[in-house]
């Protein structure tokens, strides 16, 4: 979704709502005092939180993905927790080989079939931390999914999330589009230290941090993309003159629309609300190519559509400049240098 204007000026609709941010400013404030009187849970290995300010879809999950491939390309055994937004059962739940979005969640089930990690879900992060950590004593080191707002769960590193739209006016929901304002300290037990990486190729913020670009990767057909067989990937250029539609179920559904027709195809655009469940086909009868993202081809079970149309799935990939990896191992080189103390309980801690 593209920003209201109000949160893109502070025109008189934003001052108008201005006072019921105020009200956010204050339950905040609230929540942190509590949080001070209450210490967090500390798990026995760092945890690193992946997060944005800003509402909406910031390419947190394609930043997710990439963190996971460099820490697994350094030999690193890393974990995901997440609070599976958009799912439809409760509790904490463990990623398993027949697990489904209405288990996990559509960006979490995506997580864990594209990289293959430990990843556990639930409504409070420390729980689905300490879950994840009995079950996998092995980890190194947990990444919490969207968890700059979640403080009952110590923080050792974050990495910051920024889209185009940057801070839009910089006021808090309603008034503007932040979920928080810039802390000014930390809790206990959460550290300041972070990076921050804009991941749709600009730096939008005056804050100084490393650019990304997304990038859409070859079309997989549905069967073959559920299958893990990429042998009949295409070029997205092979799509050039057909007639296509293209469905996204995203925050920002128009962003996937433009970066296909970048690529010089035509498509008829079918945005969805953002983790749609998919119970109703959006294309039209006369459809014969469909393009999807990942985090919708997650739902699509290719056994239970009809052979027309053909559905191929998008992968949308994020590339960091070099220097964003140097950055963050750098960062993390106390922890993936020091073994992992087995001496913490893997539960959460109410003292």
């Amino acid at each position: 979704m593209s920003l209201p204007a109000a949160w893109l000026r502070r025109g008189w609709v934003a001052h108008l709502l201005w006072p019921l941010s105020q009200i956010l400013r204050g339950l905040t404030a609230l929540q942190r005092v509590f949080y001070r009187l209450s210490p967090p849970y500390r798990p026995s290995v760092p945890v690193v939180v992946v997060g944005n300010w800003i509402v909406g879809g910031a390419g947190k999950t394609p930043t997710l993905l990439l963190i996971i491939g460099l820490l697994q390309s350094w030999g690193v055994r890393v974990g995901v927790v997440s609070r599976g937004y958009g799912r439809r059962s409760r509790g904490v739940h463990l990623a398993r080989s027949d697990s489904d979005a209405a288990t996990l969640g559509d960006e979490p089930l995506l997580i864990r079939r594209r990289t293959g990690v430990p990843l556990a879900v639930g409504e409070r992060r420390a729980d689905a931390t300490a879950a994840l950590l009995t079950a996998h004593p092995e980890l190194q080191i947990v990444l919490s999914d969207d968890g700059l707002q979640h403080h009952a769960l110590a923080r050792d590193f974050t990495v910051l999330v920024f889209d185009r739209r940057g801070l839009g006016n910089g006021w808090l929901l309603p008034a503007g589009p932040l979920r928080q304002d810039r802390p000014h300290r930390p809790l206990p037990g959460c550290r300041a230290d972070g990076l921050v990486l804009y991941a749709d190729g600009i730096a939008s913020t005056p804050l100084p941090g490393f650019v990304a670009e997304r990038q859409l990767g070859a079309a997989w057909p549905l069967a073959d993309w559920w299958a893990g067989t990429p042998s009949r990937r295409q070029a997205l250029t092979q799509f050039q003159g057909r007639r296509l539609w293209a469905a996204a179920g995203l925050a920002q559904p128009e962003r996937f629309f433009e970066m296909l027709r970048a690529q010089g195809l035509s498509v008829s655009p079918l945005p969805l609300p953002d983790h749609a469940d998919w119970q109703v086909l959006p294309w039209p009868p006369e459809a014969e190519d469909v393009l999807v993202t990942e985090k919708d081809a997650i739902k699509l079970d290719p056994h239970r559509l009809p052979k027309r149309p053909r559905v191929w799935v998008v992968p949308l990939d994020l590339s960091a400049p070099p220097e964003f990896e140097r950055a963050l191992r750098e960062a993390l080189r106390p922890w993936l240098d020091t073994p992992p103390s087995n001496g913490s309980p893997h539960g959460p801690t109410t003292a």
